[in-house]
């Protein structure tokens, strides 16, 4: 912890990157995880795709339903709130900071974070899936909060799947597939965390398995690297752990910035 202080106090550039272990505490199971509730046991490769959703988008809508209802009524924890008074904190010192997440559950944008990147989509958007169309790629969604899913709940067929108001499409939901992408949309914000990236002198990792492409994009930089686990499994090398829950690390974290 000490040389985390130590390091994030000399450096000028910061990059944050979360993963679905941000998330555990605010009782959201993650996908590679071991917790219980990991969904990485079902063929989520299969079941995360435009090809699946083309091919069945009512089985795609039933999974996708299944797994946004685990975000009804999460909050942001305290790992989510120390996230926010370290971006205070950098801005007030004149540093850039940036955080990108890999969540879809929108608690770091709750908690109040604002140099943000949700790098994978938003759970709280669908988008139509006609490309051109206003409300589809590459820059156009919708407010899920503005689409009935009550009928196509009730009773899943192709009739009941809520439509796109402007072309009639069956609506899909806004986030990054496996098959897809990241600059396929303007929200994913991809070029702004991979400039963020490559200009970073320090990049801390909080909760990830270092699966996915923007993680692999971020071990490759020559910034400094700083993880926060609860295990020291799975660490690439090159990255300096501390080890513990972020939702006790980060917040010990703030406060030793505060004090130095």
């Amino acid at each position: 912890m000490e040389d985390l202080v130590r390091e994030l106090g000399e450096a000028r550039r910061l990059v944050v990157l979360t993963g679905a272990g941000m998330g555990l505490a605010s009782g959201i199971p993650t996908f590679r995880g071991t917790d219980p509730g990991a969904v990485w046991a079902h063929d989520v490769m299969e079941m995360g795709t435009f090809r699946f959703f083309k091919q069945d988008p009512v089985e795609s809508w039933r999974w996708y339903r299944s797994r946004f209802s685990k975000l009804e009524g999460a909050r942001p924890n305290a790992g989510h709130r120390a996230l926010v008074e370290i971006e205070a904190w950098a801005v007030e010192g004149g540093r850039d900071f940036l955080l990108v997440t890999q969540n879809i559950d929108t608690l770091h944008r709750k908690a109040g974070s604002e140099r943000l990147v949700e790098v994978h989509g938003r759970a709280d958007r669908v988008r139509c899936p006609r490309v051109g169309c206003r409300l589809g790629a590459p820059t156009g969604s919708i407010d899920r909060a503005e689409v009935d899913f009550g009928p196509f709940d009730a009773a899943p067929s192709r009739e009941s799947l809520p439509r796109c108001p402007d072309c009639g499409a069956a609506v899909r939901a806004h986030v990054l597939w496996f098959d897809e992408f990241y600059d396929e949309h303007q929200d994913y914000q991809f070029r702004r965390a991979m400039a963020a990236l490559a200009a970073a002198d320090l990049v801390c990792f909080v909760g990830t398995s270092f699966s996915v492409g923007v993680t692999e994009a971020a071990l490759r930089t020559r910034a400094r690297k700083w993880t926060i686990d609860a295990t020291a499994e799975g660490v690439p090398r090159g990255v300096a752990l501390v080890t513990g829950d972020q939702v006790e690390v980060l917040p010990r974290l703030v406060a030793a910035l505060r004090s130095r």
